[in-house]
């Protein structure tokens, strides 16, 4: 049988929490009743409103929803670069007061050093944590042929392909070993071939690394594709709305959105997603 279709056998499971309840695994992320505030010019915005979820060791777990919903300040929390109004995240039962090098974080732009060749942008972690040398640039060749890229270890930023940059920036944020992964929309900016490429490669990459992993993407498809779960948030503020479970088996491939489970599972994304984005545009017009 084809790696990554469905078995008559299986089946997807929907799943609805809220607030979410941990995994039946050791939980490493904890978000408890968080919520963030922001200062803006009429006034005190809620961006994230009484969250609580939990995601265990070596899952891939994807947040989507409405522009604006709170995804990239749900996720910046977890890196400790946004501090909670209420609540808390944990991260291995120690609360997130700053960002710490067992958390890696990517963004959706590589934000590689333009003057450092792809060898060293990511030995730079290493070497920032204290390690020798050496041991650094071994390091880095390691993820260098990981990620495909070997003929470029020398290559510099601007000589590289998006696809091929953004690569460079998934490896620099592996090389510290981290626990958790952080990944803020990181296709996004991507052609849809390139797009495409780099999610069979985050495929592959998963079933080599034991990080856990959150990713924020405006894509359904994208979310279930790669994830274990997918936790769909309201319109502004933040909240979650779902916690959808994505039983697909592992391996997989880009062939699986063809199947009658995933297609399932992606129409009931959408339909959730469009009748909040209903919702709140209601709620706006009657604001005005």
């Amino acid at each position: 049988m084809t790696p990554g279709l469905l078995r008559p056998d299986q089946s997807l499971r929907l799943v609805e929490t809220y607030p979410p309840s941990a995994p039946a695994r050791q939980a490493i992320i904890q978000v408890e009743d968080l919520s963030i505030v922001f200062d803006a010019p009429s006034g005190q915005v809620v961006a994230v409103d009484r969250v609580s979820l939990a995601v265990a060791q070596g899952e891939f777990v994807s947040v989507v929803g409405p522009s604006g919903c709170g995804k990239s300040t749900l996720l910046n929390a977890m890196a400790g670069l946004e501090q909670p109004f209420e609540g808390q995240v944990l991260i291995a039962g120690e609360a997130m007061r700053a960002p710490r090098p067992e958390i890696g974080m990517v963004f959706q732009q590589p934000h590689l050093f333009p003057w450092k060749s792809v060898r060293r942008n990511i030995a730079h972690g290493p070497r920032a944590l204290g390690k020798p040398k050496a041991e650094a640039l071994r390091i880095a060749d390691d993820l260098i042929e990981m990620i495909g890229l070997t003929r470029f270890a020398s290559a510099y930023p601007h000589t590289l392909s998006g696809g091929m940059q953004q690569r460079v920036a998934i490896a620099r944020a592996l090389a510290n070993q981290p626990r958790v992964l952080l990944m803020d929309e990181p296709f996004g900016a991507l052609d849809a071939q390139t797009r495409a490429v780099m999610q069979d490669n985050l495929l592959e990459l998963r079933e080599r690394i034991n990080a856990t992993i959150v990713f924020v993407t405006h894509d359904i498809d994208e979310a279930i594709l790669l994830s274990d779960r997918v936790l769909i948030m309201s319109a502004g503020p933040g909240r979650i709305l779902k916690d959808l479970e994505v039983s697909l088996p592992r391996p997989r491939s880009s062939a699986i959105v063809a199947e009658a489970a995933y297609l399932a599972l992606k129409r009931d994304c959408l339909d959730l997603i469009r009748s909040e984005g209903r919702r709140a545009f209601e709620q706006m017009e009657i604001k005005t």
